[in-house]
């Protein structure tokens, strides 16, 4: 079970942290990456990072804005979110798989848990 946390209603330019908490299962060997769907277009993945090696991806979207960075003792995965635009609207969700290859981290298929999502709205 993932369950998000962290969004709200944010001013361009602004920052907001989500949490992704993961309860009932062992995650150390899982990817956990980040997706976003915005009104009326579809889930695209933002970042993801590998657990037990804590390499990381990024959409070229977010690159250098976003963070995405893992406390494994608390079974927590977050997303750093600097400088946001308004294009950034959306219901993030996290999902939390074991991957092949950090490059399936953007691939909804590949994730077989996913949480229930948090809304980000950046408006003035």
């Amino acid at each position: 079970q993932l369950v998000e946390s962290g969004g709200g209603l944010v001013q361009p330019g602004g920052s907001l942290r989500l949490s992704c908490v993961a309860s009932r299962f062992n995650w150390d060997y899982y990817t956990v990456g980040w997706f976003r769907q915005a009104p009326g277009k579809e889930r695209e993945g933002v970042s993801c990072i590998n657990l037990s090696d804590g390499s990381t991806n990024y959409a070229d979207s977010v690159k250098g804005r976003f963070t995405i960075s893992k406390d494994n003792a608390k079974n927590t995965v977050y997303l750093q979110m600097n400088s946001l635009k308004p294009e950034d609207t959306a219901v993030y969700y996290c999902a939390a798989d074991i991957l092949p290859s950090l490059s399936d981290g953007f691939e909804e298929g590949a994730f077989g848990s996913w949480g229930q999502g948090t809304q980000v709205t950046v408006s003035s």
